[in-house]
């Protein structure tokens, strides 16, 4: 492929412009080029040098192969065969190779690029080129009435290749969609994986996802401000805004309400179900509530001990002979002091039988 200045592309822009690539972005080759980046993947791709060097648009080295060709051809012309033949008979040989079979090179160039692919958008660079993409809409909207075209993610239900292909995720429904056309169902859910969705709504949490339709479009509007509430690191604006009560489809026949308790009636309601009280969410207080007492005794025993300890330790470090010398007891080496009884906190290994204790 080349463009309008004679200037041939690259590999991979050809391949992100290729139907139905519309979701990758353009790994940069810096990237690629780092080793440290592609560790694990040697075996997870077959023919790897190859597909790498066809990646990074660098010629393979098949000097000495086209020579021993060369060679195999001239001994067959000594044998007297018509030239013709000779020809046919070199290229059934390359072709033979599967080294020199660029159908199998593309095809493994075009998996190890999508591991890569799902490497590069959880990185600061990549996860940038993706922002830009989400902003432009190119990751379509989420299909679902009550989210009035929400902006969604590609994401994979699996990171190993093979096992499904590209789904697309809602930040406002929290659920996951096949996509529309049929062209991104040959895309493998791996390239993207499944950390790329959680760590961009955390990387960028300023995105205003109660924003509908044409209003995310309009500059200045599709970011919130710093002032607003934050609840468990995300703002409690956008955790969920296509659910709850006003936001469930509610099936009605003449106007009357289906029943639970019929073979049509809705039966899965609480997948979109939110609370009226989105602080009843809030993790570090629910934590707290439960476990702050337990956890404030237990800082202060362990104060009150250190206390205790440092009140022995400074009134038995020196003492007075008859002589009136004052001798310096020392510690023995290793563990100077008694093993204490633990706490709820303390080893699992320890036991108490009868009265004695005992450390496994």
């Amino acid at each position: 492929m080349s463009t309008s200045s004679g200037v041939a592309d690259s590999w991979i822009s050809s391949f992100c412009a290729l139907l139905g690539h519309e979701y990758f972005a353009e790994v940069s080759e810096e990237f690629i080029e780092d080793d440290f980046n592609l560790t694990g993947l040697q075996t997870q791709v077959a023919l790897y040098k190859e597909a790498l060097e066809m990646i990074l648009d660098v010629e393979p080295e098949d000097d000495d192969d086209d020579d021993d060709d060369i060679e195999d051809m001239d001994e067959e012309n000594e044998s007297g065969l018509p030239e013709d033949q000779d020809r046919a008979a070199g290229r059934q040989r390359r072709h033979s190779n599967p080294l020199s079979d660029l159908s199998i090179v593309e095809g493994s160039a075009e998996m190890l690029y999508g591991l890569i692919h799902q490497r590069f958008i959880c990185s600061r660079a990549g996860i940038q080129q993706m922002s830009e993409k989400y902003e432009l809409g190119h990751f379509g909207c989420c299909p679902r009435f009550k989210c009035e075209m929400a902006r969604t993610l590609p994401v994979g239900l699996s990171d190993i290749p093979g096992e499904d292909t590209v789904k697309l995720f809602c930040p406002s429904c929290l659920d996951v969609y096949v996509p529309p056309n049929s062209r991104f169902q040959t895309v493998d859910g791996a390239f993207f994986g499944r950390t790329f969705g959680a760590l961009f709504l955390l990387t960028f949490p300023e995105y205003d996802l109660t924003k509908r339709g044409a209003d995310v479009l309009t500059p200045g509007t599709s970011r919130l401000s710093a002032d607003e509430p934050i609840l468990n690191g995300i703002f409690s604006k956008n955790i969920g805004p296509g659910l709850g009560l006003g936001n469930m489809y509610e099936p009605k026949i003449y106007g009357f309400r289906v029943s639970e308790r019929s073979r049509s009636g809705p039966r899965m309601q609480w997948l979109r179900d939110r609370p009226d009280d989105i602080n009843l969410l809030d993790e570090a207080r629910n934590y707290a509530e439960q476990f702050g007492d337990e956890t404030d005794d237990e800082d202060d025993e362990d104060e009150d001990d250190e206390e205790e300890e440092g009140d022995e330790d400074d009134g038995n470090a020196n003492s007075t002979n008859i002589n009136g010398r004052v001798t310096v007891r020392r510690r023995p080496p290793g563990n100077a002091r008694p093993n204490r009884r633990q706490n709820q906190n303390g080893s699992p290994m320890q036991m108490s039988t009868n009265g004695a204790e005992s450390e496994l």
